[in-house]
C-alpha cells in the first residue's frame, strides 16, 4: 500500500513537535533543578492563586509524572494543595445557619415530669404528648434532656428487635445502597459527580448502579428499576435494602422497591 506523501508529511511534523516538546520539558526540569540549588533548604512561600493554578495541573498529571517531573515541590505537597482546593468549594461553613435554639427550662421540666410519670414513655411518644399541648420539638432533643437527665429515651428497647439481631437473621438477604462524589475536571472546571453504588452483604460485591452529575427523582426511579429488575436486576434475589434518609430516596422510589418484594430499612 502506498503511503499518501501529505500523510508522511504529517508524521513528520508530529514527531518533530513531539521531540520538541520533549526538549522544553528537559529545559524547564533543568532550570527548576538549578532553582531548587540555588535556594538551598529555604522554603518558598506561594499565594492562594498560585497554589491552585499549580494543584489543577498537577492532578491533571498524577502522581507518576509528578514523581519525574516535580523539582521544587513534592506531589504529595501538590496534591495535598489540590485536596484542600476541593474541600474549600464545597464547604458551606460560611453560608451555615446558626443552630437549633435552647428548649426553656420550663419545656425541659415537663419533658422529665412526662417520662417520671410515665415509665413505658419513649421520647416519640412524649413528642406526641407535648405536641398534644401545643409544643413543636424533635424527638432528638427530646432524647438529649432524658439522657442528661438519667433517663432512657427508649424504655421498651428490650421488647425490640436490635439491629445486630436483624442483621444476623437476615443476612443472605440484605443489601445497602449509597452515594459518594468523585471531583473531575471539564471544561467547565472542577465538577462533582454523585455514584450510586449498591453492596450485596453476603457476598461483599458492588455494584455500580449509576453516575450522575445531578441526580433527580426520574433517575433515580430508574435506577430503582434497573435493581429490581427480574432477569439482571442486583436485588433481584434481595428482601432488605438499606439506606440513609436522603430525600433522593423518596416515597416513589421506595413504592418500586417494595412492588418487588425488597423492605426499606432506613437509618
Amino acid at each position: 500500500m502506498k503511503t499518501r506523501p501529505w500523510t508522511m508529511l504529517l508524521v513528520m511534523m508530529a514527531g518533530w513537535l513531539n521531540r520538541h516538546q520533549q526538549d522544553v520539558i528537559e529545559y524547564v526540569k533543568e532550570e527548576n533543578k538549578i532553582l531548587r540549588e540555588k535556594l538551598g533548604n529555604k522554603r518558598i512561600l506561594l499565594t492562594d492563586s498560585q497554589r491552585m493554578r499549580l494543584s489543577r495541573l498537577g492532578k491533571r498529571l498524577g502522581r507518576k509524572v509528578l514523581e519525574d517531573v516535580c523539582c521544587i515541590f513534592s506531589p504529595d505537597t501538590i496534591l495535598r494543595w489540590h485536596r484542600s482546593l476541593v474541600a474549600k468549594k464545597y464547604d458551606g461553613s460560611g453560608s451555615r445557619k446558626p443552630g437549633r435554639k435552647r428548649i426553656t427550662p420550663e419545656l425541659e421540666q415537663l419533658i422529665i415530669m412526662f417520662a417520671r410519670k410515665n415509665k413505658t414513655w419513649g421520647s416519640r411518644r412524649i413528642k406526641g404528648a407535648l405536641k398534644y399541648l401545643g409544643y413543636k420539638i424533635c424527638h432528638t432533643t427530646i432524647d438529649n434532656v432524658l439522657k442528661r437527665n438519667g433517663y432512657d429515651p427508649s424504655p421498651d428497647r428490650g421488647r425490640k428487635t436490635r439491629w445486630s439481631e436483624f442483621l444476623k437473621s437476615h443476612w443472605e438477604s440484605l443489601a445497602a445502597i449509597d452515594f459518594f462524589t468523585v471531583e473531575i475536571y471539564t471544561l467547565a472546571g472542577l465538577t462533582r459527580y454523585y455514584v450510586l453504588v449498591c453492596i450485596d452483604y453476603a457476598t461483599r460485591k458492588v455494584e455500580v448502579v449509576g453516575i450522575s452529575q445531578q441526580p433527580y427523582g426520574d433517575w433515580m426511579n430508574q435506577m430503582a428499576r434497573n435493581l429490581t429488575d427480574s432477569f439482571e436486576g442486583f436485588l433481584k434475589d434481595k428482601k432488605y435494602l438499606i439506606h440513609d434518609r436522603d430525600p433522593l430516596f423518596s416515597e416513589e422510589f421506595r413504592q418500586i422497591l417494595k412492588s418487588s418484594g425488597i423492605c426499606k430499612k432506613s437509618f
